[in-house]
């Protein structure tokens, strides 16, 4: 399924004094570009394989078009890549990568590698549109979007870093990385279309999860679109008062409606979601707190990843002890809800879960 939102036609395009960004093109518009250029359709063809497949970074490495083409090129676009401008290795084989883009910003992108898989946990925002207490990027608010050419050469980056460090390619992308997925969803799903297109990376979409802190309405738009990716919700907590205090915008993103946008998610596409849950010492650790969870993972088929907390500074946030964690699992297990308890990695380099924040 493709998810392009209408672009300017060549002419507009070429009109401009202003180089752009070649990969904001479709393939039709490059090919309609070298035919004005007198060159056979095909060209265009060639060229898009050199950005998508080969994922090209400059002009003069297209060795199968002519100088003077690459000339032209070179005259009339630029390739905005991205950068790994610094890069942190953590005992445990994680590296987080301090990714520059083209108009300096950073942001922070993470491999992590597990016995015969590594994952790529991409980011999605300068900072993020949601104010969740807990999350470091969250501090940082939105400075803008990430385009899906900036989020697929994070892919594209660890997938070299994988190949490089454990002698394996790239088998899973997780976004879970800075920003909120769902306030940038028309380029989350375009660099996705490209990660799993022949065309692009040809990643299987099994193998790539969005997780989001709950936007209802989104969520009700990514079944619309009949999406083929896994989804994951940060929940944290299923009582309205408490998650409102950890996660003030769910005042306006309630319970209520993100577990019924998540029934038509589940009537839409017959997939489990799965809840990212912390506990906090006496925030989210009594019998009250695990029964409002069971009774909301009763609503659709799911399964409960219990992460540990990483801190980021804030004292009011303290990882809850072994048996209040044990309570969770067992209690859960008993009625049928599939919980795993899920060890955070490269967190002397802060670069688990909620701790990216360009600190590099």
């Amino acid at each position: 399924m493709m998810f392009y939102v209408n672009m300017p036609n060549f002419a507009t395009v070429k009109e401009s004094t202003a180089k752009k960004d070649i990969r904001a093109l479709t393939k039709d518009q490059l090919r309609d570009f070298f035919v004005s250029e007198g060159e056979k359709a095909f060209r265009g063809n060639q060229d898009y394989e050199w950005l998508w497949q080969k994922s090209a970074h400059h002009f003069e490495d297209m060795t199968n078009l002519s100088l003077s083409l690459r000339q032209k090129l070179e005259e009339n676009f630029s390739i905005n890549h991205i950068k790994v401008d610094h890069q942190q290795r953590s005992k445990d084989g994680t590296i987080k990568n301090a990714v520059k883009l083209h108009d300096n910003f950073i942001v922070e992108s993470v491999m992590i590698p597990v016995q015969s898989r590594t994952t790529a946990c991409v980011s999605s925002q300068v900072g993020c549109s949601l104010d969740c207490k807990f999350c470091a990027t969250a501090k940082l608010k939105r400075m803008r979007n990430l385009n899906p050419d900036e989020i697929y050469d994070q892919v594209v980056a660890i997938d070299k870093q994988s190949k490089l460090y454990n002698n394996r390619p790239l088998s899973n992308i997780v976004f879970m990385g800075m920003g909120e997925p769902l306030m940038n969803y028309n380029n989350v799903l375009k660099s996705i279309d490209k990660i799993t297109s022949p065309e692009g990376l040809n990643m299987s979409p099994k193998r790539i999860t969005v997780s989001t802190s709950g936007v209802p309405k989104m969520i009700k738009k990514l079944a619309d679109d009949q999406v083929k990716f896994n989804l994951a919700i940060s929940l944290h907590s299923a009582r309205q008062e408490v998650r409102s205090q950890i996660m003030p915008f769910n005042e306006k993103f309630t319970l209520e409606a993100l577990k019924e946008s998540l029934v038509y998610w589940y009537e839409k596409t017959k997939k489990r979601v799965t809840y990212e849950y912390i506990v906090w010492k006496g925030i989210n650790d009594t019998q009250q707190d695990i029964e409002a969870l069971i009774h909301f993972c009763k609503a659709i088929p799911c399964k409960v990843n219990i992460i540990e907390y990483n801190p980021i500074d804030e004292d009011q946030f303290v990882q809850a002890n072994d048996k209040a964690v044990a309570n969770y699992m067992t209690q859960l297990e008993a009625h049928g809800i599939t919980a795993t308890l899920r060890h955070s990695r490269g967190k002397d380099i802060d670069a688990a879960c909620g701790q990216l924040a360009n600190k590099s």
